[in-house]
């Protein structure tokens, strides 16, 4: 037990729960979802129609063969999905654990007034700790080995950058999350390779717009979760000599830094389903490519807090808010692209009909 009006430890389960940080895990889970409705087995079919010629070349009969491509047979797609999940699941938690720990022992953390801290508090050993983010990042390290071996061995570069990225936010000699750079490295990690590396390892292909495209929409989202955190931490990582974006910044910018993050995803949409609507890119029912603004109205609380003067811990909710928003646009850009892309025809040679 706490002292008197402190919260109640946490067991030691839920302790270790707390110290992965879930209100951040949806900027893992969204860009697999997105990066899997881009490339789900409906997109992974090809027809073919063979003509053959009779007399004076008028077509004598035609005939449609449906080719299935063997290595995105559904259930080989969906042990990549699953494994492209793991490991970005593994890379947030391992993060947020090697965060952690950095920060522990850095005593960044020690005047905390965000969700609980492992090191910080005593609740954890630093080497506990530590442990625990080598033991995410080696699940991360094994399930991306397993669709490296199924996919390409140039995924474990992407892979090794990935988990270095991880550990330097805050740990090493020069850690690039107390020079301001934390934002950029979100929004390309949980953005960019996320989506569309998760496309890459159920496709084997990096040719379609469209996942990049969306993965541009959700790295904003992740970029805007981490300025959520450390707009709350302005005043506690001044002390600390913690240099974010939004301590570099201040307050007042880096607020609106955040409704940017949040307002140009569904400005993204909206623009899409406009160019689908005149024809400009492909869409099946390029109207359903509007769902994502079904999310608006959860965007609405966190955005005002970012924008107006609150400061500290009354910026608590915009954690949970953003959380909230990233799984209610990404589901929701999920659905509308499973819905709405039309099929992603496979790399196969042009085949020649019956008679030539």
């Amino acid at each position: 037990m706490g002292p008197p009006g402190a919260p109640p430890t946490p067991g030691p389960v839920a302790k270790w729960w707390l110290g992965a940080r879930p209100r951040t895990l949806p900027a893992a889970v969204v860009p697999v979802a997105v990066g899997t409705a881009v490339a789900h087995p409906l997109h992974h079919v090809a027809v073919v129609v063979f003509h053959s010629l009779g007399a004076g070349g008028s077509a004598a009969y035609s005939s449609q063969v449906t080719l299935q491509l063997p290595a995105h047979s559904p259930g080989g797609f969906w042990w990549r999905a699953l494994g492209a999940l793991v490991v970005a699941l593994a890379i947030q938690v391992g993060t947020n654990y090697a965060n952690d720990y950095s920060d522990g022992i850095r005593g960044t953390d020690d005047a905390r007034v965000g969700p609980v801290r492992l090191t910080a508090t005593g609740l954890a050993s630093p080497g506990a700790v530590q442990r625990a983010a080598l033991l995410a990042f080696g699940v991360a390290a094994v399930v991306g080995l397993a669709l490296a071996w199924a996919t390409s061995w140039w995924i474990l570069l992407v892979g090794a950058a990935c988990l270095l990225a991880g550990w330097f936010y805050t740990g090493g000699p020069r850690p690039y999350g107390y020079a301001g750079l934390g934002e950029v490295f979100v929004f390309v990690f949980f953005g960019l390779v996320a989506t569309v590396g998760t496309f890459y390892v159920e496709t084997e292909r990096l040719d379609r717009p469209a996942a990049w495209a969306a993965a541009v929409g959700v790295g904003l989202l992740a970029t805007a979760l981490l300025l959520a955190n450390n707009l709350r931490d302005i005043a506690t990582d001044t002390e600390t000599g913690k240099r974010t974006l939004a301590v570099r910044v201040g307050r007042r910018a880096g607020g609106r830094c955040y409704a940017g993050c949040v307002l140009l995803p569904f400005v993204g949409v909206v623009t899409w389903a406009a160019l689908a609507l005149a024809g400009a890119v492909d869409a099946v029912w390029p109207i359903l490519l509007l769902l994502p603004l079904l999310a608006v109205p959860v965007a609405l609380a966190p955005t005002r807090l970012a924008l107006g003067d609150a400061e500290g811990r009354a910026l608590l909710p915009m954690l949970a808010g953003t959380g909230r928003l990233q799984l209610g646009y990404g589901g929701l850009l999920a659905l509308a692209l499973w819905l709405t892309l039309p099929p992603l025809l496979p790399l196969l040679p042009v085949l020649p009909g019956p008679h030539g």
